[in-house]
């Protein structure tokens, strides 16, 4: 099934809306104009009957009652569409309206077969008219015809005639209002939706080839700010990260062009004349060393790739870190003594993990401060809790080197990266250390950073300890 547009679905519950209040509207003015109409008659007849009431009243003898029908057509002059009927108890008329055709027969139905709507008032028909009435009793002083039954009527045929009128230009006009709100809100959809058009013109533009758009957010309403803001951070993930797989690719491809060129030049060299058996011997050793690089580089590569998918953590232990700081101590000291550094440790901690990989990233930290660290100086680690967070362990290595730049900084974790421009081979290696070691410590819910300035160079790994790690 096709799922509904949007803009189909906001017309549809717009419409339905404003739809459902028009027929509200509509059936609450045509009740108040027909409640309007009756109270209108509902006053004129209470008033009127009030009048025939004491006129009845007056009655007191024969006399009276002969004089009666002059006095009440006196008093109803003017109100030619009022009907009145007096009749005593015998069902005998004694007095009318000279338009009122009702015969005894005739009101004592009436008086029977009437409805109430909203009041006292009756309605019913006779001779194709439709009456509104009211039928009640006035009291005379003759005590043979104590209570009379006086029937008032107005004939309501041009109020149905109004109503009629009413009702068809009453939902005409709801209609079409019914019709401009379809229109109205298909049109404010249409308007309300235009920035998610423009979004989806940024994103078809987006490619491999073109990272660079952003959808500006001055133009974005407050309901969408949130999306917008969202799509922009994924396109600058998504060209940092097709920018890093650019340089890496670059990179890749010169670490590994580098010991090839190397093994075929001395390949090419060797092949060139006839050598001694010394001579091969001493190519093969170097070929050797060229081939052991890569074996290590492919196996960096190797491990990266695990840990950026979660494949490197298969043992979990507790892990003493000044323990595997001393150890590392150990198997670093006669490098550090080449260049006459003091390694120092200060504290102790334990966290869980995977001791070889926490091992290694540790040992990728420290050989790097002792590399770079001035003759004669000083390589600290100090570990302890954390101050502000008593679930977190801090472990930090610090040396006395050259002061790193600050646009260095940031990069220093990246896959092939290197301070040195220089891309010349050297001891340093492939640049893979720093950005195993994060990965390494990522996969241990951990973190690190880097601080440098004039007098040092510090890095601050962040752990778990082991009372906190699930």
């Amino acid at each position: 099934m096709i799922p509904k547009s949007i803009t189909f679905r906001l017309t549809l519950f717009f419409s339905t809306a404003s739809t459902i209040v028009l027929l509200l509207i509509g059936l609450l003015v045509d009740t108040l104009v027909e409640a309007h109409f009756e109270h209108m008659d509902q006053n004129e007849l209470a008033g009127k009957l009030k009048l025939i009431r004491h006129a009845v009243e007056n009655v007191s003898s024969d006399a009276d009652i002969t004089a009666l029908p002059a006095k009440l057509n006196d008093a109803l002059v003017g109100h030619n569409d009022l009907f009145v009927a007096i009749i005593n108890k015998s069902h005998q008329l004694i007095f009318t309206t000279a338009d009122t055709n009702f015969t005894t027969a005739v009101l004592k139905r009436i008086e029977e077969n009437t409805t109430s709507k909203h009041s006292d008032l009756k309605v019913w028909r006779h001779d194709k008219k439709i009456y509104r009435g009211k039928i009640s009793y006035a009291k005379s002083h003759i005590p043979e015809q104590p209570n009379l039954l006086v029937l008032l009527a107005i004939d309501i045929e041009h109020h149905q005639e109004f109503m009629v009128e009413f009702h068809r230009n009453l939902w005409i006009a709801i209609a079409a209002c019914i019709g401009l709100t379809i229109l109205l809100g298909w049109t404010a959809a249409r308007r309300g939706l235009a920035p998610v058009r423009d979004m989806a013109r940024v994103t078809r533009g987006v490619s491999a080839s073109h990272l660079a758009a952003r959808i500006p957010r001055g133009s974005v309403p407050p309901e969408l700010i949130g999306l917008a803001t969202e799509f922009n951070e994924m396109l600058d993930r998504l060209e940092s990260s097709f920018r890093r797989l650019s340089e890496f690719s670059s990179n890749l491809a010169h670490e590994l062009r580098t010991p090839i060129s190397n093994l075929m030049t001395q390949t090419q060299v060797i092949l060139s004349k006839q050598r001694k058996r010394e001579d091969y011997r001493e190519i093969l050793y170097s070929a050797l060393e060229e081939y052991e690089r890569l074996a290590r580089m492919i196996s960096d590569m190797l491990l990266l790739a695990k840990a950026d998918n979660g494949q490197i953590m298969p043992d979990i232990e507790l892990v003493d870190l000044a323990k595997e700081v001393s150890e590392l101590f150990a198997y670093y000291e006669a490098v550090a003594d080449e260049k006459e550094i003091k390694l120092v440790l200060e504290g102790h901690a334990s966290v869980r993990g995977n001791k070889l990989m926490l091992r290694r990233a540790l040992s990728n930290l420290l050989s790097n401060g002792i590399r770079h660290a001035y003759r004669a100086s000083e390589v600290y680690v100090t570990i302890e809790s954390n101050p502000a967070a008593s679930k977190e362990t801090i472990l930090v290595i610090q040396n006395s080197g050259e002061k790193i730049s600050g646009e260095h900084l940031p990069l220093l974790f990246d896959r092939f990266y290197r301070v040195d421009p220089s891309r010349q081979k050297s001891s340093d290696g492939a640049g893979l250390g720093l950005a195993i070691t994060k990965s390494i410590l990522e996969a241990h819910q951990g973190k690190i950073k880097v601080s440098s300035d004039d007098k040092s160079t510090r890095f601050q790994v962040t752990l778990v300890s082991a009372s906190h790690a699930d």
